[in-house]
């Protein structure tokens, strides 16, 4: 599961997904953790047709059931198999309220010598990465302050060649050997290609049901992360 990742700037957002509307603020991009400010795309809110806008949400889906914006459990990530029942996620699914988070990079901890090492995943291609999310509106019943929130899609990766290398591994309770990678959780982002944004923002929910797979490890830039972090966002 992704738990930092860079912000691509809003320059760079307009370019490769242009959408309509203008931010009061222009994005200056940078590192964002979970119950952070970020950036997300998605189908206007606004337009009876179809057209992409720009968001600024806090990193971690705000339940339309929570009584407050301030939620203490993460929802930063959200196990794609779970979209249709997990009541923090089912309505925002089925309401079609998807969302391309965009981002130069995303980081995960690598536990192969024993300890962490933190890697940094970027794409091959030197493009930013668009990945698959789903947003809400939180609403204080109290002010009626409205609060932006979103929050990554994560599939199953102990498949993947890559992705199942990250995590620590879970550990056999009894004998607190790593179990064997079939009983692992390992996870990975959806990366929603350029071809496919509109069927991911706009189409209906089998149409996005299609795109939540696992990206080809050809996609993917990664190794070890030499560089210093940022002041978080």
């Amino acid at each position: 599961m992704c738990n930092l990742y860079g912000s691509t700037k809003e320059a760079n957002v307009r370019k490769h997904w242009r959408p309509a509307n203008q931010l009061p603020l222009e994005w200056p991009g940078g590192i964002v953790a979970p119950r952070k400010p970020g950036p997300f795309l998605r189908r206007a809110r606004d337009d009876a047709g179809y057209s992409r806008e720009l968001a600024i949400g806090r990193w971690g889906l705000i339940p339309w059931f929570s009584k407050t914006a301030d939620i203490k459990y993460a929802t930063n990530n959200a196990r794609s198999e779970e979209l249709t029942e997990k009541a923090s996620y089912k309505h925002p699914w089925a309401r079609g309220q998807r969302c391309i988070i965009p981002a130069d990079w995303f980081d995960e901890p690598n536990w192969e010598t024993g300890k962490n090492e933190w890697w940094r995943f970027r794409r091959a291609d030197g493009e930013p990465w668009g990945l698959a999310g789903l947003w809400n509106v939180w609403k204080d019943a109290a002010t009626g302050e409205e609060v932006e929130s979103y929050t990554m899609l994560t599939p199953h990766a102990n498949s993947h060649p890559l992705m199942k290398r990250m995590h620590r591994p879970d550990l056999d309770p009894a004998t607190k050997l790593p179990l064997p990678m079939d009983k692992q959780d390992k996870r990975s982002v959806i990366p929603i290609e350029q071809t496919d944004v509109d069927q991911w923002l706009g189409g209906t929910v089998q149409d996005a049901h299609a795109l939540l797979r696992l990206a080809p490890v050809e996609v993917f830039d990664a190794g070890p992360s030499v560089q210093s972090t940022p002041t978080l966002l």
